[in-house]
């Protein structure tokens, strides 16, 4: 199996219609969400196993908000 250039792939996004170009759009967009939320809840694992061990440093929200706040902006 060949591997498809990104080029070939907006090529062929390019050439569905419109409403087909929303539904990849909108599949995409969602498929980001669910990855996303997988990612935060192996974090949150990581993080609980690493505080019952002594790993981790419990903080409140305010303290954490600097943090979250710049990531988003990445």
């Amino acid at each position: 199996m060949s591997a498809i250039s990104f080029q070939e792939i907006i090529d062929s996004i390019e050439n569905l219609s419109i409403e087909d170009q929303d539904y990849v759009l909108d599949l995409i967009h969602k498929r980001r969400i669910d990855n996303r939320g997988e990612e935060i809840a192996k974090n949150g694992q990581e993080s609980l196993k690493n505080l019952s061990f002594g790993k981790g440093k419990k903080e409140t929200d305010q303290e954490i908000k600097p943090y979250l706040l710049e990531n988003e902006e990445q």
